[in-house]
C-alpha cells in the first residue's frame, strides 16, 4: 500500500465572461477581493464567437478573458472557489439572467482543471454540488486540450496564457510559496 502523501499546491485561474453593460474590472477587483491579487491576465477576446449557449441568459457581443491569482492554494479551493465565484455571479444578476459568468479553476505542472455544477462521465465529484473538469493535460512540452475541452481553451491565445501560468506554478512551488487556504 502506498503511502498517503499531502496535496502538492495549485495555481488558481478564473475565465470571466462579461456582457457588454458590465465592467469587467468591478468584477476583477471583486475576484481579488474574495482570492488574491490579479498575478498574470490574458487580453480580452469577443467570446460570443465560440458558442451562443449563454445568449439566451446573457445576450450577445460577450467578451472573455482569463485570469490568474497570485500565490498558490491548497487544491480544495476547487469547490469552495465555484461557490464563491457562484455568489459573485448572483451579484451582477438581475431578473434572473446572468450578466456574469465565471469558471474558477486550477492549474498543476500536469493539468487544467476546471469547477463546474454540471455531472457528466469525465467529470469528478469533488464536494459542495462541484465537480472537476480536466480541460488540459500537459504533454509533450505543452498543454493538450481534451476531446471535451471549451472552443475558447482551444485557441492559441488560451493554451498561451496557460502555458505561461503553469510556468509561475513551477517557479513558485521551487521557492516553495506558502499555501493561501480559503
Amino acid at each position: 500500500m502506498a503511502p498517503i502523501r499531502k496535496p502538492i499546491p495549485v495555481k488558481l485561474i478564473c475565465g470571466v465572461t462579461y456582457a457588454p453593460d458590465i465592467s469587467m474590472e468591478k468584477v476583477v477587483q471583486r475576484l481579488e477581493q474574495t482570492f488574491s491579487p490579479v498575478e498574470i491576465k490574458s487580453a480580452v477576446f469577443d467570446f460570443s464567437s465560440f458558442t451562443s449557449y449563454y445568449q439566451d441568459e446573457m445576450g450577445s457581443d460577450l467578451s472573455k478573458l482569463f485570469i490568474c491569482f497570485q500565490g498558490l492554494y491548497d487544491p480544495v479551493v476547487l469547490g469552495k472557489s465555484k461557490v464563491k465565484t457562484n455568489e459573485i455571479e448572483d451579484k451582477w444578476s438581475g431578473k434572473g439572467r446572468r450578466r456574469v459568468n465565471l469558471d474558477p479553476g486550477y492549474i498543476t505542472a500536469a493539468k487544467l482543471v476546471l469547477a463546474t455544477t454540471k455531472d457528466f462521465a469525465h467529470r469528478i465529484y469533488v464536494g459542495q454540488g462541484i465537480y472537476g473538469d480536466v480541460q488540459y493535460r500537459f504533454r509533450n512540452g505543452r498543454f493538450e486540450p481534451s476531446k471535451w475541452t471549451y472552443p475558447d481553451y482551444e485557441t492559441d491565445l488560451a493554451v498561451t496564457f496557460f502555458q505561461n501560468v503553469r510556468q509561475r506554478f513551477i517557479q513558485q512551488e521551487r521557492e516553495n510559496d506558502p499555501i493561501i487556504r480559503l
